[in-house]
């Protein structure tokens, strides 16, 4: 933070500053893209003008706000404003900031603390936010980019408020660079499909997009505009937000996997070309597409995991970028097979029902008397060879005397054939309708 010590920047210096450091915003009113938070009727809006704030954590991709909020937050309501990172700060650093915040607190001015990437502190140093919270040493704002349900204590989170940043769009990355081409004088020499793949290449980050700008102006010579191709061999290809750990490689496995269940082949391979795209490893949407077909499509078709697995293999052999084309097959395959998650919904029902009745005992008909003694106690009276009754079939009863009968696959009524043609019927109506 700076201070009335602080070296003043010379003029030459802050123009080499990064354009998007130049062009941070002065006002909340400034901040694009998070109307639903900075707007007239946004939560902060509403916030400031109550005369009150809580600490809150702010959840959002890289380069939509996050800090810039916070520090206009502070300047808005009059609060001095102190900010670490999780990545570079520990115990000690905390208690410096703790007791600098004390002491403002005595003089009559309390302190905005913007932690950014706080889930990367570990429980105990979440923990020791707590009591400066409670009694109003700090506001907290942390700032996140994973989801604070799984990676923030729960105690953290019922005296902060969570606020999501939205992805920018493609109207709010376009007035970001209007913006830049007025700070330039200039405008950005691009053609209109080369302007429209820099918006696509940001991915909604801010930040981004004003350092794909400034590498263009860097690049251009006089007169020359880039069209989409030449774009791409100056700026290369940045990589989509994607942490294959964390909140992008469940958010899009589930978009699969429920693409899938929902007999969608088009969705479903958009995002398997979406993860493979990103990185992640084909043999894990291998294993997902084995857990879809023995999940969701079962004994409906059969067929389902011997191609899965097949295909899985077929990557481990073929390698990339061939083998991938063995996972889309498998994943075309199980989108439109026909679904039932009878075998699921039956293993699930079976293993409550082991876990509920304890270790019963089978009947003693079905159990083998190899000894005397178990002859005498009834072991084996009464079993029926059921290859010697009509129909290979005995009707007996095979579950546990004190458990009673109990029905846990309920199979599907229609037959595979039947419920396939059926499926492909109703998705080639589905396509024509969607291409009409």
């Amino acid at each position: 933070m700076s201070d009335l010590f602080s070296p003043i920047e010379p003029p030459e210096m802050a123009s080499a500053r990064p354009l998007a450091d130049r062009l941070r915003p002065r006002t909340l009113a400034e901040i694009t893209g998070q109307e639903h938070l900075t707007g007239e009727d946004g939560a902060l809006t509403r916030m400031i003008a109550s005369g009150s704030l809580g600490s809150m954590i702010f959840w959002g991709p890289p380069g939509t706000g996050k800090t810039t909020v916070a520090r206009l937050l502070s300047g808005e309501a009059g609060l001095a404003f102190e900010q670490i990172s999780a990545i570079f700060s520990g115990v000690a650093d905390l208690k410096k900031v703790f007791d600098s915040a004390r002491a403002r607190r005595m003089s009559g001015r309390q302190t905005l603390l913007f932690v950014d990437e706080i889930h990367r502190f570990n429980r105990a140093q979440q923990d020791s936010f707590l009591p400066v919270m409670e009694d109003g040493t700090v506001i907290l704002v942390g700032a996140t980019t994973e989801n604070p349900s799984f990676e923030l204590n729960a105690a953290l989170l019922s005296r902060a408020r969570v606020l999501t940043f939205k992805p920018h769009d493609e109207a709010s990355l376009e007035e970001l660079l209007k913006r830049a081409e007025q700070a330039e004088g200039k405008p950005l020499p691009l053609d209109e499909d080369a302007r429209a793949s820099l918006l696509r290449m940001a991915d909604g980050d801010g930040r981004a997009v004003l350092t794909l700008a400034e590498e263009v102006w860097r690049a251009a010579r006089r007169d020359e505009i880039f069209d989409a191709t030449a774009l791409q061999d100056i700026v290369q290809r940045r990589a989509p937000v994607y942490d294959k750990g964390q909140d992008g490689h469940y958010n899009l496995i589930s978009a699969l996997h429920k693409s899938v269940r929902g007999s969608d082949p088009d969705a479903a391979l958009y995002y398997l070309c979406r993860m493979f795209d990103a990185g992640e490893d084909p043999l894990y949407i291998g294993r997902r597409l084995v857990r879809m077909a023995v999940e969701d499509i079962g004994l409906a078709d059969p067929q389902a995991l011997v191609i899965c697995n097949a295909a899985k293999n077929a990557y481990d052999y073929l390698g990339s970028p061939e083998g991938e084309l063995a996972l889309a097959e498998a994943c075309i395959y199980v989108a439109t097979a026909p679904k039932s998650n009878a075998v699921y919904t039956a293993y699930k029902s079976a293993m409550r029902a082991a876990k509920e009745n304890g270790s019963l005992l089978p009947p003693k008909h079905i159990l083998n008397a190899p000894t005397k003694l178990m002859k005498g106690e009834g072991y084996g009276e009464g079993y029926r060879y059921d290859h010697d009754e009509p129909d290979a079939f005995s009707g007996q009863d095979y579950f546990p005397e004190k458990m009673g009968r109990k029905t846990f696959y309920d199979p599907p009524e229609r037959g595979f054939e039947r419920e396939l043609r059926k499926r492909l019927e109703w998705w080639a109506k589905l396509r024509r309708e969607r291409n009409s």
